[in-house]
């Protein structure tokens, strides 16, 4: 095992543990992104390059965009649940 491969695991352990350890869904979405991009750099670092470029549509741009979109669309559904209180008051 290469120097390099022990680096590319060693991001893909630290990057997996912030995305945990976020504490705010917007942080965890973006650092999920990031994470995405170590996945990547593995792919890569253990020659694996169509996998790592399927990894970078998947889980750098696609699977945070859906999240983000399903985190506005919760926002929204709180906010229309929130007025519908106040007017029933």
């Amino acid at each position: 095992m290469t120097v390099l491969q022990i680096v590319a695991l060693a991001a893909v352990a630290i990057g997996a543990t912030a995305v945990v350890a976020a504490g705010d869904a917007l942080r965890q979405v973006l650092v999920l992104g990031i994470y995405g991009m170590t996945l990547t750099m593995l792919f890569f670092v253990f020659q694996d390059p169509d996998v790592g470029l399927s990894e970078i549509v998947v889980s750098t741009v696609g699977l945070p965009f859906m999240v983000l979109l399903a985190l506005r669309k919760v926002g929204e559904h709180e906010a229309e649940r929130a007025r519908e209180k106040e007017e029933q008051e």
